[in-house]
């Protein structure tokens, strides 16, 4: 091995480095937002009713009625 030998960090991975260095709340409002729209408690009754009323598709859709 090289005497002055760096591992490799890719051009994205400094980016988002930076990013971090600049901004060091940038992590935690990520973790909000996704809290909001991903991390949520599952209804299962709903859940249930709804694939029950779920129709089966026909192979093929735009097939007519013959």
């Amino acid at each position: 091995m090289p005497l002055f030998w760096k591992p490799y960090k890719s051009d994205a991975t400094q980016f988002i480095d930076s990013l971090k260095q600049r901004d060091p709340q940038l992590e935690a409002r990520q973790r909000e937002g996704r809290s909001l729209l991903w991390d949520r408690a599952q209804d299962r009754a709903a859940q249930q009713e709804f694939s029950e009323a779920r129709v089966p598709q026909k192979p093929y859709v735009y097939q007519t009625k013959g």
